[in-house]
């Protein structure tokens, strides 16, 4: 398996994330009936053809139930697009962070700048902090630190909008129950995507700030005339003029602009100064330099990291819920073959197990029932109805009935020789008639199960205990899962 087979977009993605919370939940198929999943199988495996990748039925289907969904109930919809990702946070990011850096850049009310303390270099200082900090992440693991985590968090917290559910706030209807579901798994499963997504808003908008920054130079600048200065109680001019060459020297080498020399740095020690622009041009070089481009970059790689991460949504499709979706990948419906052995099920009971395999079969299923096999024959390998009709082979036992190894066992035994492994295997004992003898003694219950297990593990027989005629969904599912799935099979 490829990993576009089992990978599917983010929009799919949360389709999906919806679809399975609605029904996981509806066990009882209340809200979304059996008819329902049946259709939307067939329809999603007739659109995307039975040769293609199990993702994209799973992303089709998905698409398909949740557009019948909101058809129904309307204010899922309105749900589903809180939890989307909100691209106006990308703007907002960008022109806050223009207009804080157009704001930042106070050079004083006297118009001198001190070029040991220029306004750019506490911003030079944080995003040198920063790239540090990116290197030894992967080494010393200082990629959490608090005050970057906050402010990635934060942002992508506000692009989510994940809704978190307060006390009474949210409808106790069936869709306020399945929206609280969805908004705390897609939250998980959005995580590493959103945390992306933040990154690239903060390395953009560092960037965009510092432009903010070297536009408010310039347009003070064209307005009023600085003067550029320096003075120091330890510091003299070599010393200062060392330094200078230090920070300055990225704008230097990006404009090809020398850094004045020792004399120009004496002579505008306080008292003395001159005209700025040249310190200007070398801070706003400076700026592009280590903090513009190299942030840039980084916000491009992000958006690279984010738009693979966006079209390869992982799916855990060998989970119980997509290993029971893919059954029904198919165009043409499935089938079961039903044997019930020693006894005659009732309509309710038949009509249950209807029900139970439509699920776990997936799809529409065509269900053949065999005329029953009476206590003590054979296994029907030459009866036409039996072995004529492919899929899924139901051996159907009754738990009123004390388990026999001589007729139960061996019956049982030849069914499994007759099956092979394009066919599989489903063995159910229904529990109806022996729940209405035994009532409420779960003793008696857990006997008679163990017993039926013994005697069935001895052909590596899982057997799926179910009331019929009144099934639990959700132990039922699970129950007839694992039977269908037997590891030593």
């Amino acid at each position: 398996m490829t990993l576009s087979d089992s990978t599917i977009h983010e929009a799919d993605a949360l389709a999906v994330t919806v679809v399975r919370a609605i029904e996981t939940e509806d066990r009882s198929a209340a809200q979304w009936s059996d008819a329902d999943r049946a259709w939307v199988s067939q329809a999603a495996a007739a659109e995307v053809g039975e040769s293609a990748a199990p993702a994209r039925f799973v992303a089709a289907r998905a698409r398909l139930a949740l557009a019948r969904l909101q058809e129904r109930f309307p204010t899922l919809k309105q749900g589903l697009h809180a939890l989307a990702w909100r691209p106006w946070v990308g703007t907002v990011v960008v022109v806050l962070a223009f207009a804080a850096g157009l704001l930042a850049d106070r050079m004083g009310g006297s118009q001198r700048i001190n070029v040991l303390a220029p306004p750019m270099l506490l911003l030079l200082a944080w995003n040198l902090l920063v790239y540090l900090m990116l290197l030894l992440a992967p080494v010393l693991r200082l990629g959490r630190l608090q005050l970057p985590d906050v402010l990635r968090s934060a942002v992508a917290a506000i692009g989510a909008g994940w809704r978190r559910s307060r006390g009474g706030r949210t409808p106790a209807t069936p869709v306020g129950h399945w929206l609280r579901i969805v908004a705390a798994q897609w939250a998980s499963i959005a995580a590493p995507l959103y945390q992306v997504r933040a990154t690239r808003l903060l390395h953009l908008g560092a960037a965009v700030f510092a432009s903010g920054v070297i536009a408010g130079m310039y347009l003070r600048g064209l307005a009023l005339e600085y003067r550029a200065s320096w003075e120091s109680t330890f510091l003299d001019a070599a010393t200062v003029h060392a330094l200078l060459s230090v920070v300055l020297a990225p704008g230097a080498w990006l404009g090809q602009v020398p850094v004045p020399d020792l004399a120009r740095v004496a002579a505008i020690q306080a008292p003395g100064s001159e005209n700025a622009a040249a310190w200007l041009h070398l801070m706003a070089l400076s700026l592009l330099a280590l903090v513009v481009l190299p942030r840039l970059l980084l916000a491009a790689l992000a958006a690279w990291r984010e738009a693979r991460q966006a079209r390869a949504f992982p799916l855990a499709l060998e989970s119980a819920y997509f290993r029971r979706m893919l059954r029904g990948f198919h165009v043409a419906p499935n089938h079961a073959v039903v044997l019930p052995y020693g006894y005659t099920p009732s309509e309710r009971a038949i009509a249950g197990l209807d029900g139970l395999l439509q699920r776990l079969l997936g799809g529409a299923v065509a269900i053949h029932q065999v005329a029953p096999t009476g206590y003590g024959e054979d296994a029907p390998a030459g009866t036409p109805d039996w072995a004529s009709h492919p899929g899924t082979r139901v051996l159907l036992f009754n738990m009123a009935a004390t388990p026999e190894q001589e007729a139960h066992g061996a019956f049982a035994a030849a069914v499994v020789a007759q099956s092979g492994t394009a066919e599989p295997l489903l063995v159910v004992v229904d529990e109806t008639s022996f729940a209405a003898r035994a009532g409420d003694d779960p003793q008696r219950l857990a006997q008679r199960r163990k017993a039926w297990s013994d005697l069935l593990g001895t052909v590596r027989v899982t057997p799926a205990f179910v009331n019929l005629a009144d099934p639990d969904p959700a132990s039922a599912d699970t129950a007839l899962d694992a039977a269908l799935f037997r590891p030593d099979r």
